[in-house]
């Protein structure tokens, strides 16, 4: 049996919420330690860095971009810790590779958004949240009122499950204006074509 006790850390919430902010505060901490540290994210997202994983304010951390999530048992070898950013955009497979790492005595920790553009649970984070031992919930500032907000309202107009952006395609909302804004867009295109 490996002497090592490994588990899986949660941080999830909303755009704008601070949770890859979250993520790399755990690992330099886990790095200034002496663990040996690997960070994956998927190779779909580019956003700011082709390989760093970086926050909206600007903190940055080397990863290991990878298109999907079964090559973590292959990279993070004997790695202490291993650190996942935008866990949602990687399919179920995530939840059974986290558990094997877990299992062999690493410490995993993950983040991502836990409801889509529609509200609706994202990929594997409801899953991955009841398998972990410890789950952070993070809130970002409503754009609309100033209140908690644990929405990520799209403000484009894309149907599109999976959209990279920023302040230029979502907002952070509280569930009032979230839902406010979900009835706006369900009421523009009638209220258009009334006018004709």
């Amino acid at each position: 049996m490996n002497a090592r006790r490994g588990w899986i850390e949660v941080v999830c919430g909303s755009m704008f919420s601070g949770k890859t902010e979250e993520l790399i505060r755990r690992l330099n901490r886990a790095k200034i330690a002496r663990q040996r540290v690997e960070i994956f994210k998927p190779a779909l997202d580019t956003r700011y860095h082709a390989l760093d994983v970086v926050s909206h304010n600007a903190n940055s951390i080397r990863s290991t971009p990878i298109p999907i999530a079964q090559e973590m048992l292959l990279l993070a070898g004997a790695c202490d810790v291993v650190g996942v950013d935008e866990a949602q955009f990687f399919d179920e497979s995530l939840i059974d590779v986290c558990v094997q790492l877990a299992n062999r005595g690493t410490r995993v920790i993950v983040a991502g958004l836990d409801m889509d553009f529609l509200g609706k649970p994202f990929g594997p984070m409801p899953a991955l949240m009841a398998v972990a031992e410890y789950v952070t919930k993070v809130h970002a500032v409503c754009v609309c009122c100033g209140e908690i907000a644990s929405y990520s309202f799209r403000i484009t107009a894309s149907e599109s499950k999976i959209l990279l952006g920023e302040t230029d395609s979502y907002e952070a909302r509280c569930r009032p204006c979230f839902l406010d804004g979900m009835r706006e867009k369900t009421t523009e295109p009638l209220s258009a074509a009334a006018k004709h």
